[in-house]
């Protein structure tokens, strides 16, 4: 009997120890999510959010989807030369331990062909597919027209 509960006793500290440093554990997290309101059905709509990669291996975001658009893109308002440009990117890689930030005048999900207008206090729901971390949904709060991210 003594032999039974050592054994039962090794087996599960084993697989409680081994549950803690588990290979498919998330090493994406996504943080402060939001999306600002549209004026037009008809016009884009923008959201912005924050990608830490957490695991020790590089990921690519490659692609973006939401009911709310027929389109997302990945977009980067950037200023050359006193001239403003907008730059769409295919991807985007995520090294170990970075941290890449969506916001206001740098880089955003354009939502084109919106089905409807999206209105302040309504949520959004994104799917980020990634290369390793697999899809992440994300509902964010739709803010105001002018908001430039929660407080």
């Amino acid at each position: 009997m003594k032999l039974i509960l050592a054994i039962v006793t090794v087996f599960f500290c084993t697989v409680a120890a081994a549950g803690g440093a588990s290979a498919d554990a998330p090493s994406i997290a996504v943080e402060k999510p939001w999306a600002r309101a549209s004026i037009l059905k008809s016009r884009p709509g923008a959201a912005y959010l924050t990608i830490r990669n957490t695991g020790d291996e590089p990921d690519r975001l490659l692609k973006v989807t939401s009911p709310a658009a027929g389109t997302v893109m990945i977009h980067e308002s950037k200023l050359a030369n006193g001239v403003a440009q907008m730059l769409a990117h295919g991807g985007l890689d995520i090294a170990p331990g970075a941290e890449v930030t969506f916001r206001p005048g740098g880089l955003h999900f354009m939502l084109m062909d919106l089905r409807k207008r999206l209105h302040e206090g309504e949520t959004l729901m994104l799917n980020l597919r990634f290369e390793k971390a697999g899809d992440i949904n994300v509902t964010m709060p739709v803010l105001g027209l002018g908001a430039t991210g929660p407080k």
